[in-house]
């Protein structure tokens, strides 16, 4: 019996080990993926006056969103350009590699487009799954509401039998 209970407390032992190894590693993972994140944004000149026109068409389109949620084939429209816009990002990057010092100071687009990815692709994609949610929650309410008018419907049919 003893020498279970020392068998117990060693395997214990060792996933207490792996367990803090692995959440020491987990904390000091995501560190250097912090910084680089931060030092892309503190690379990024915000006061260009094309950057901060494409964060307030983000923002208004954001707001459209939000503001037309009760109009699906609207929504269906702009999920459908949000969609285009990220499917064109890489032509969209490659033009704009090519002509960027007719409007910006520094050359943003990289062979690879992380930057308009996370400027442009971004900010789409999210409101695309803002648009997805808000169109199942509709659906779901349609569904719902068919349901119970087809309950309506068999009840009446059911009294109607019985008069």
């Amino acid at each position: 019996m003893e020498e279970i209970r020392s068998a117990m407390e060693q395997q214990m032992d060792l996933m207490a080990d792996l367990v803090q190894k692995l959440s020491g590693e987990l904390r000091t993972g995501f560190q250097p993926a912090y910084e680089n994140f931060i030092g892309f944004l503190h690379a990024i000149d915000w006061k260009e006056p094309w950057i901060m026109g494409l964060m307030a068409f983000h923002a208004l389109v954001l707001i459209v969103t939000l503001a037309s949620r009760r109009h699906l084939n609207f929504h269906m429209f702009l999920f459908l350009l949000a969609l285009g816009g990220v499917y064109f990002a890489e032509s969209l990057n490659r033009v704009l590699r090519k002509n960027w010092r007719s409007f910006s100071t520094q050359n943003y687009f990289d062979p690879h487009g992380a930057f308009l990815s996370v400027l442009w692709s971004g900010p789409l994609l999210v409101i695309a799954i803002i648009i997805l949610i808000n169109t199942l929650f509709s659906l779901c309410y349609l569904i719902v509401k068919w349901k119970r008018a087809e309950l309506r419907h068999r009840a009446r049919l059911a009294r109607s039998k019985q008069e």
